[in-house]
């Protein structure tokens, strides 16, 4: 299928544009399809369960970007390969997050400004959750904690 470009060769509008997908969006798509398999799955078989018409260029480029991410994994079958998610959409934004934050040199004023924009209910979810890893620690280190080893014994 022909999608309409916009505009056509002199610049006149030869048809509707076709609304942009948001940043990551075409990727939580790809992901949310991708698990829909139950299983590894093909290129082509995303491609036909995904709404819209893109071309498998496009599905291959999404998927090999996932991989990139961690977000996919794929194992070689025949001359091509099988896609399995390794990550949900919660994950693949989590990935997003981790890759913005890596990017700056003064991580502490990111996430200060971050925490500074969450709603009530968002920072408490925050808070319970970081209280919940650190208690996951605490009890992976064992009676005594990570020094025990270190003390004198009498």
């Amino acid at each position: 299928m022909n999608r309409p470009t916009g505009t056509d060769g002199d610049g006149t509008q030869d048809g509707p544009r076709l609304p942009r997908r948001g940043q990551g969006q075409l990727e939580s798509q790809v992901l949310t399809v991708l698990r829909s398999a139950g299983g590894p799955a093909t290129a082509g078989w995303v491609q036909e369960h995904l709404d819209g018409d893109l071309a498998y260029t496009t599905v291959i480029t999404i998927l090999s970007r996932l991989h990139a991410k961690k977000a996919v994994t794929r194992t070689r079958q025949g001359r091509s390969y099988v896609w399995t998610p390794a990550s949900d959409v919660a994950g693949l934004a989590a990935l997003r997050m981790r890759r913005v934050l890596d990017g700056e040199s003064d991580r502490e004023a990111v996430l200060a400004r971050f925490v500074s924009t969450l709603s009530p209910g968002d920072e408490a979810r925050l808070r319970a959750l970081l209280s919940r890893a650190a208690e996951d620690a605490d009890a992976d280190e064992g009676p005594g904690g990570p020094d025990d080893s270190a003390a004198p014994e009498g």
